[in-house]
């Protein structure tokens, strides 16, 4: 039976009205697999002999640090991993064991690129253990139970998949757990080493991983085994109805409406929130550029000004009209001015870009000069990318599901050449603009020019306006049908 779904899984791959694009991207992110997974098997071999050159001993040392690295690999998760599904509701009314059903399904998640990659630094750095003259029989044991942790991690993702703000938590802790550690206020690691310490030591403390890992699979089949039926297990889930009228929008007439419908769904879907939660990490984007002396590039920092005043504005505007994907067929039945609904898009995107902005204003600390960059980017971002997104809107043909958090950077029909060519003025030509007013000129002149552009932009709005309006009307039903597709 395994096979037959093996069988099934090929065809639908091959059947799929979107077959170009997956194998497009397929080929795509085959080769990005191939870079991470160089970057691995460089860290795999040399990290022990880098922490030698550093009079460390290298076991020890990634021990020490081993928490820091579970926990990451769950939030990344927690973020970007998919949970691979079949469609199970035509199996149902086959004689086909339930048990068969769920395992498969979890046999798939086992097979993911999550896993996966942490064997190719694992590995590596395992066989340099082995030359390098530790005991063959510890290490085998070691890797076996870092390997069980990263595994369990899946099984908790699957677990913890349907719970809201889970990532936050995650992330919270691990950025308060690092900040006290950093600082010298709390070590965590004083406490979790000694276990990982264990586990290469000892011949008996790898079992206490595995044993979770056991665990943690049976609790995932199990509550995938009882909720395996139409009525409850596949059903939607459906909360409670909260009335928000919105009214005081009213006064602006057609986009008020728009606006009103795009708050809600905002506030009450698990992606949209995850996106607004994405955009709030972008506002700490500059920390890296405006604290770290390797970054420390007024080039760069144009580019960190963009991110930080502009992560609403490329997290949820790179996906209109996605987020009405739902009932995108119903709203193109009525009498709907696409202007309208464009522009509401629009000053939805520059209220919070405006907004950010303001509470980016922390970067003062940094100097009038790094906020004075941020307020640049963010007229870029209201003048010229706000423009763009919406001009790859109509090209990301990907229907999105509003109840589930994952996928928050991307889909497999967002990736087409016309939104990758319409994505590099994003942040390109900024950098470009600057670089070259501040080697002709002065840094001032630089940013002036990024303003400059973005004041032109914001001045040719309309023009702009009519332009996307024709693009979304000659792609309107190809849309309509890339909506229809659920793979």
């Amino acid at each position: 039976m395994i096979q037959k779904f093996l069988y099934l899984e090929w065809k639908a791959f091959f059947r799929s009205a979107s077959f170009a694009t997956n194998l497009a991207l397929k080929i795509l992110m085959g080769f990005v697999a191939i870079y991470f997974i160089l970057i691995f098997l460089t860290l795999g071999v040399g990290a022990f002999y880098i922490l030698k050159k550093m009079n460390l001993d290298p076991i020890v040392t990634v021990n020490q640090f081993l928490i820091y690295y579970v926990l990451m690999d769950l939030i990344i998760r927690l973020l970007l991993q998919k949970i691979p599904v079949m469609n199970i509701r035509p199996m149902l009314i086959f004689p086909i064991k339930k048990s068969t059903i769920v395992h498969f399904s979890l046999g798939k998640t086992v097979l993911s690129f999550f896993n996966l990659a942490h064997g190719f630094f694992l590995i590596p750095f395992c066989v340099v253990l082995i030359i390098e003259g530790y005991d063959v029989l510890s290490v085998v044991l070691w890797y076996t139970a870092i390997f069980s942790l990263l595994f369990s991690n899946n099984f908790l993702n699957i677990l913890l998949s349907n719970k809201d703000n889970l990532f936050a938590i995650f992330l919270a802790t691990a950025a308060i757990l690092g900040g006290l550690h950093y600082y010298g206020f709390f070590n965590i690691t004083e406490f979790t080493a000694p276990f990982f310490n264990a586990i290469f030591n000892t011949y008996w403390a790898f079992a206490i991983p595995v044993f979770v890992l056991i665990a943690l699979y049976y609790v995932t089949f199990q509550y995938f085994k009882k909720n395996l039926y139409l009525d409850a297990g596949l059903s939607n889930k459906h909360d409670v109805a909260k009335t928000e009228e919105l009214t005081w929008l009213n006064q602006f007439g057609t986009i008020g409406t728009f606006l009103k419908n795009d708050i809600k769904l905002i506030k009450r879907n698990k992606r949209s929130k995850t996106t607004v939660g994405l955009s709030v990490m972008f506002l700490f984007y500059g920390l890296l550029f405006f604290t770290n002396n390797a970054f420390y590039n007024p080039v760069m920092h144009i580019f960190a000004g963009i991110f930080v005043s502009g992560g609403f504005l490329i997290t949820f505007g790179q996906f209109v009209p996605s987020w009405d994907s739902a009932y995108y067929q119903l709203m193109m039945t009525q009498n709907i001015p696409y202007k309208g609904y464009l522009s509401s898009k629009w000053w939805l995107m520059v209220i919070a870009t405006i907004v950010t902005t303001t509470i980016a204003s922390f970067y003062l600390y940094f100097g009038w000069q790094v906020y004075l960059t941020i307020i640049v980017g963010a007229i870029y971002n209201i003048g010229v990318n706000s423009h763009l997104v919406l001009l790859g809107g109509a090209y990301t043909k990907t229907p999105i599901d509003l109840s589930s958090g994952k996928g928050a950077f991307g889909d497999k029909k967002a990736f087409n050449i016309k939104t990758m060519l319409i994505s590099i003025p994003q942040l390109a030509l900024p950098v470009l603009l600057y670089w070259l007013g501040s080697k002709f000129g002065n840094a001032n002149i630089g940013l002036a020019i990024v303003a400059g552009a973005g004041v032109i932009g914001f001045a040719f709005k309309e023009k702009a306006f009519s332009l996307i309006e024709k693009i979304y009307k000659s792609e309107k039903y190809a849309t309509i049908a890339a909506y229809k597709q659920k793979g």
